[in-house]
């Protein structure tokens, strides 16, 4: 089983925030592990049905939403290293089969999508969509940036459009500069900021900020990180216009 080298945030339909791989796919904690000790129950059969999540170590993990000091791992029984987040082993489920699904969520009353405090993923509030919220934050010499909602950095890329808006971030540019993504159904809570959505090539909603479509960086750790700030001279925070800050 190939390693996993990154975790993000995504949102659903049918529960609050959750935490995905990095292609999308839900992480899942199970009751019957235990987060102090870090240990797993789940080998054999129950291991096929939920494959864990395995990493090389903890340090090569890049987490996008989720705070670096939860993650961590914790060694199985066959000798393999088990993702962890806030102590719990983190594992996939089988017959989720796209990004975003999470079919696994309640399964037996035992496993549940992780948020991204490492808590059990809650379902929507009267079956309503979770809004994306936007925010606009002080930080540091580049003053006030838009963020989400956790209070990471959002970025505009040179290479795409704002009229019309257009996204020319995809493929493995898009794993490294998550888009902000509107789920079916959701909406974008934003006061203040110029915000708008532009669909993408696979046909998904991305948030746009004064039709700049924007994304998160791979590289920032937690919130207020600006490690994307003028990357290959293309990438920029913006301002609740969607103008280029310390650009």
């Amino acid at each position: 089983m190939a390693l996993t080298s990154a975790i993000k945030t995504a949102q659903s339909a049918e529960i609050s925030a959750f935490v995905t791989d990095g292609d999308g796919r839900a992480l899942y904690r199970f009751d019957k592990d235990t987060a102090k000790p870090p240990a797993t129950n789940c080998s054999g059969a129950c291991a096929t049905a939920w494959p864990p999540v395995l990493v090389s170590a903890a340090a090569s993990v890049v987490a996008t939403g989720v705070d670096q000091a939860l993650v961590g791992t914790v060694q199985r029984s066959d000798g393999a290293t088990q993702l962890t987040i806030a102590g719990w082993p983190a594992y996939r489920y089988s017959k989720d089969a796209a990004a975003g699904e999470v079919k696994g969520q309640g399964a037996g009353g035992t496993w549940w999508a992780f948020t991204p405090e490492g808590k059990k993923a809650a379902a929507s509030a009267a079956g309503k969509v979770a809004p994306v919220t936007l925010a606009v934050m002080k930080v540091g010499k580049l003053g006030a940036i838009v963020t989400d909602r956790s209070g990471m950095t959002l970025y505009r890329f040179d290479k795409d459009t704002a009229k019309p808006s257009a996204s020319n971030c995809t493929g493995e540019c898009a794993v490294k500069w998550p888009p902000l993504l509107v789920p079916a159904g959701a909406e974008v809570v934003a006061e203040g900021i110029a915000v708008g959505t532009v669909e993408r090539a696979d046909g998904t909603r991305q948030v746009t900020v004064g039709g700049w479509p924007v994304y998160l960086f791979s590289g920032d750790k937690v919130p207020c990180d600006t490690a994307g700030q003028g990357v290959g001279g293309t990438w920029f925070a913006l301002n609740a216009g969607g103008a280029k800050v310390g650009g």
